[in-house]
This record gives structure tokens, sequence and C-alpha cells, in this order.
């Protein structure tokens, strides 16, 4: 019996597994989408506008000659007009959201509003933009004139939703 061969046992391998650098992977993955999502969050400022004076105007002391209204209505259809409507300084314009012009328009403005700020010896002044929607307009358009902002470099703008009642019958009589 003793020439029989013996039964060869295989050796048993540990069942142990080294975690340790997927341990270190998993913390670094964590650490860059943290600070990956803290850097993709939008940055907002609030906007508080200035408390109307009798004394300064119906849109308190801001220089009317700085101002741009854009009053979007429906169709993709867009009427601009510098300073205030009441006393425009050029009469009101009609263009197309889709236009290449419009984006002429307000970079042509904003040029000539620092030229005109740079003569009072303020040349970081540049252009106001008001954006009005009416409730006929659709959110692309919109998109569409911020998306204009960007473009032009245009800093100071602001959405407002409230209609003088001459911006009301501009829009009526378009």
């Amino acid at each position: 019996m003793e020439n029989l061969p013996k039964k060869v046992r295989s050796k048993k391998l540990s069942t142990r597994v080294d975690l340790t650098a997927m341990v270190s992977v998993s913390f670094l993955l964590i650490i860059f989408f943290m600070v990956t999502i803290e850097l993709s969050k939008p940055k907002g400022i609030d906007l508080a506008l200035p408390d109307k004076d009798p004394d300064c105007g119906p849109i308190a002391c801001i220089d009317s000659n700085r101002l741009y209204t854009i009053l979007l209505d429906k169709n993709d259809k867009m009427i601009t007009y510098s300073g205030l409507l009441v006393d425009p300084l050029e009469k009101p314009k009609e263009f197309n959201c889709q236009e290449i012009s419009i984006r002429k328009e307000i970079y042509l403005k904003n040029k000539k509003i620092h030229e005109y700020s740079a003569s009072f010896g303020k040349p970081k002044n540049g252009v106001i933009v008001i954006i009005k929607p009416s409730k006929n307009s659709n959110y692309g358009s919109l998109v569409s004139i911020l998306n204009e902002m960007k473009i032009a470099n245009i800093d100071t703008y602001s959405i407002v939703d409230e209609f003088t009642p001459e911006e009301s019958n501009l829009l009526a009589l378009r």
C-alpha cells in the first residue's frame, strides 16, 4: 500500500484582500466631486434697487442716458428704446430675437454710453439694460436676450416684470 499515490492537497490561499488602495481612491473621488460641485454652483448677488426719490425722477437718481430697455413680446419680437419712454432719446426699434442685429445694437449702445460716461470722468459706467418680458413672451426669448447680454459683456442688467402704461400701450400697438 505504500506504493499508492498519496492525495495531493491544494494549498489554501489567503481570503483577505488588501483594501488600502481602494479606500484611498474612494476618498480622492469623494473630495474631487465635493470640490467640483462647490465650484459649479451658480454665484448670485442680491440686487437692491435704490429708493424712489421725488427729487431725482421716476427711476431714482440714475442718469436716464445710461438706460436701455428691452421689451419682449410674443412671436419672438422685442422692442427697444433708450432713456425713458415718456421722453426717449431715440425712437423705439423693433427686432426679432433670432436676428444678429440686436447683438450689434446692444454692443453699439454700450460703446456709446461708455464714451458718454468717460466724458464725465466715469469711464467704468456702462449701459444699464432693463429686460421686461411680457406675459405673451416665451422663455426662449428671455434666454436669447440673456445670452446676448453675456456676449456683449453687459454687466448691469435686470429683469423686471412691471410695465408702465406707456410701455403697455407700445406693446399693444405693435
